[in-house]
Parts: structure tokens; C-alpha cells; sequence
């Protein structure tokens, strides 16, 4: 699904030049769960954003599902992680004046879904991580561990291929943060999405069928 092959991605920030990235290799099955784990700075969330297509490497290759990503253009970038990702972000990012069904049905907007249909989906999503009661609440009415289950059923509303983690967990406590990895988990199986999963969490991490370790940009186990 994910094939990456000799992935530099440099920063230069003014004489100093920054190796995010040094020459990844890696490769993702259709299905499969990966954590990636290392410590600040080691490129995790780097490598998460060329895979999302919304950094791209200053050299080496990078393919999904067969589409070269390096030779995308922006229009196809984004047509991209429109039809074929999810993303879960560790500060939910949802907009704080929308329901939560409008917050879930925004990636459809975009999509260009008519509003009847990406209403139906999204209640259908919400209903999957068991917040079908709370479709008229808005972010400021949910707990965190709520706010993620929007997050979640927002990134699986267009039916992605790929879920794309960064610490889901980071600002939920450990009860919690088991709960969603936990959802995260069977979603992955039983709809095949291959997830990869970035987390400072060894317990977060075991839950993966393989754990990435990074550090200095590279991967080291």
C-alpha cells in the first residue's frame, strides 16, 4: 500500500541545514497497523506529512496505492488525501461553532457531496463510534475523549483507504487513551484501513501489529 524508498526531507534554516528525514525506508501492507515511535524531533511527524501529501521530500520516492506522490501535483494532492485519507490529530481540530455532524460531514463538503447524502454518512460514522445521541453538540459540550470520536468519525466519513494518527492520544488520560486506540484498532480491521499510528506511547504502541522506531530521522529498529 505504502512503499517509501530513500526519503530525505531537509529544512535549512539560515547557514544550518536540518536532516528531518535521512534516507527512510519503509514499507506499509494494505491493512496493516503501524505505530511509529521516538522521541521529539526524530522525524515521526515529518514522515506522516509526506505520506499525507501535505509535505512532499526533497529527494527520494514515495508511493501509495500505486500513485507516485513525488510527481503529484497540488491538484492531485489534494484530490489524493480527499479520497483516500483520514486524519486524526492530537488537538481534534474540530471547528468550535459546528455540530458535531457538521464537523463530520466537512470532509464531504469539500468532496462536493450534496448535503442529504454526507448527512445520511455522517450520522452513519458517528453512529460507529457511538455518538449517534450527540450530533447536535457542539466541541465545547464534549469531553476529550468525545471530542477524538468526532475526530475519528470525521477521518473515516469518505471512506478512507488510510488513517493517518499523529498522538491521537497525547491530551486524553490513560483510561481514555485506551479507549480510542482501542476503536482506532477495530476500525482498522475490520474496514482493511491501514493505519499508522505516531505516539510517544510504548502501551499506545504495542497495540499495532508493527512498531517503527525513528531517531534522528532515520529508522532504527
Amino acid at each position: 500500500m505504502i512503499e517509501i524508498r530513500d526519503v530525505w526531507r531537509l529544512y535549512h534554516m539560515g547557514s544550518e541545514t536540518i536532516n528531518a528525514l535521512a534516507g527512510v525506508n519503509l514499507d506499509v501492507g494494505r491493512g496493516d497497523f503501524v505505530s511509529i515511535v521516538g522521541p521529539s524531533g526524530s522525524g515521526k511527524s515529518t514522515l506522516l506529512n509526506i505520506v499525507g501529501g501535505l509535505d512532499l521530500p526533497t529527494s527520494g520516492q514515495i508511493e501509495v496505492d500505486g500513485q507516485n506522490l513525488t510527481k503529484a501535483n497540488d491538484s492531485e494532492l489534494s484530490d489524493y488525501r480527499n479520497r483516500k485519507l483520514g486524519f486524526v490529530f492530537q488537538t481534534f481540530n474540530l471547528q468550535p461553532t459546528y455540530t458535531t455532524l457538521e464537523n463530520v460531514a466537512l470532509p464531504l463538503v469539500f468532496a462536493k457531496v450534496p448535503p442529504g447524502r454526507r448527512n445520511r454518512l455522517a450520522r452513519e460514522v458517528l453512529e460507529t463510534v457511538g455518538l449517534a445521541y450527540r450530533t447536535g453538540h457542539t466541541p465545547g459540550q464534549l469531553s476529550g475523549g468525545e471530542r477524538q470520536r468526532v475526530a475519528i468519525a470525521r477521518a473515516l466519513v469518505n471512506d478512507p483507504s488510510i488513517i493517518l494518527a499523529d498522538e491521537p492520544t497525547g491530551n486524553l488520560d490513560s483510561k481514555t487513551s485506551e479507549l480510542i486506540v482501542d476503536l482506532l484498532t477495530r476500525l482498522s480491521r475490520e474496514r482493511k484501513i491501514t493505519l499508522l499510528l505516531v505516539t510517544h506511547n510504548l502501551r499506545i504502541a504495542e497495540h499495532a501489529d508493527r512498531i517503527v522506531h525513528m531517531a534522528d530521522g532515520q529508522i532504527v529498529d
